[in-house]
């Protein structure tokens, strides 16, 4: 859903979210495609989990991985489309995936991926989800303003509008935590025998 939804934000062309400016500013720069460039920013982010006590999981690792894929599949495939009206609908519904893409594999509580880790990460010391991930958007939003690429509105929707709207979706679905072993088998004094 991640990829599917970056993928459709690039091809709407009215700003790409502020990872993806990073990323496309960092391509730009080396030649590398985005999807390369999404995967080697996904390792390197994981050394800011060190402070943040993240656990790395299998989600982790499948998000680093699988997403660059996606965009790289899909981008090709999806219509050049002049109209503006199509444009914000393509753009809104790629921002709309990845905020349900977010909840899903988030929720799921098999690791979260580099980006949403630093998000997790200062959501657990107190900031809200809203607030922790706009201030990101915010930061990388910067950054890719630096490396030359021009935000648009698409880029100010995803940035004030993708940590509100994960915050909705996570709570939503999000698993129940997984009960430990021992904390299923009943116990002789709960039985009330002796």
């Amino acid at each position: 859903m991640f990829g599917v939804g970056i993928a459709l934000i690039l091809q709407a062309e009215l700003g790409a979210a502020p990872w993806d400016m990073l990323h496309k500013g960092i391509s730009a720069k080396t030649g590398l495609s985005v999807g390369l460039v999404i995967e080697g920013i996904g390792f390197l982010l994981l050394l800011l989990w060190i402070p943040l006590h993240q656990r790395i999981g299998v989600g982790t690792i499948l998000n680093a991985l699988e997403i660059g894929i996606v965009v790289d599949l899909v981008s090709p495939h999806l219509p050049d489309i002049d109209r503006l009206v199509p444009r914000i609908a393509m753009m809104l519904v790629g921002v709309m995936i990845i905020a349900l893409g977010s909840g899903f594999y988030i929720g799921a509580g098999l690791g979260t991926g580099p980006r949403d880790g630093i998000m997790v990460g200062l959501s657990e010391r107190g900031i809200s989800v809203r607030l922790a991930r706009t201030v990101v958007e915010f930061t990388v939003g910067v950054a890719g303003f630096a490396l030359g690429v021009r935000p648009g509105i698409g880029t100010l929707i995803f940035m004030f509008g993708i940590g509100p709207l994960v915050q909705v979706f996570l709570p939503r679905m999000s698993l129940p935590p997984r009960k430990k072993a021992h904390e299923t088998q009943p116990s002789v004094e709960a039985g009330g025998t002796e």
